[in-house]
């Protein structure tokens, strides 16, 4: 599973300097990890991926899933972590008016 560049990078080139083994490219102005030379830094003597670790924009480079559907769950995943934090208000609302409404009866 290699690694991609997504919009969020800022084109800072640090990726650049840090890859061992080289994969990351400029075509056409535009960065991109070539898939078949990534290694993910691993073998080498680092512990995790190198571009990964000093993108100073932390979402500028991101791990490609390998295949179709790990990519849609993992989107999935994504969406539905998000979904979440926001039913977090509407089970308070619930909780707080279903206690008030036991209480006035």
């Amino acid at each position: 599973m290699a690694y991609k560049i997504t919009g969020q990078c800022i084109s800072c080139d640090l990726c650049l300097s840090v890859c061992p083994t080289g994969a990351i490219k400029i075509i056409d102005g535009n960065r991109w990890i070539d898939p078949e030379l990534c290694t993910n830094c691993v073998g080498s003597i680092h512990t995790v991926a190198q571009c990964k670790a000093g993108c100073p924009t932390c979402d500028g480079c991101v791990k490609q899933p390998s295949d179709y559907w790990e990519d849609w769950f993992a989107n999935y995943n994504r969406v539905l972590a998000k979904l979440t934090n926001k039913q977090d208000y509407w089970d308070r609302w619930f909780n707080c008016y279903s206690q008030k409404l036991i209480l006035s009866n």
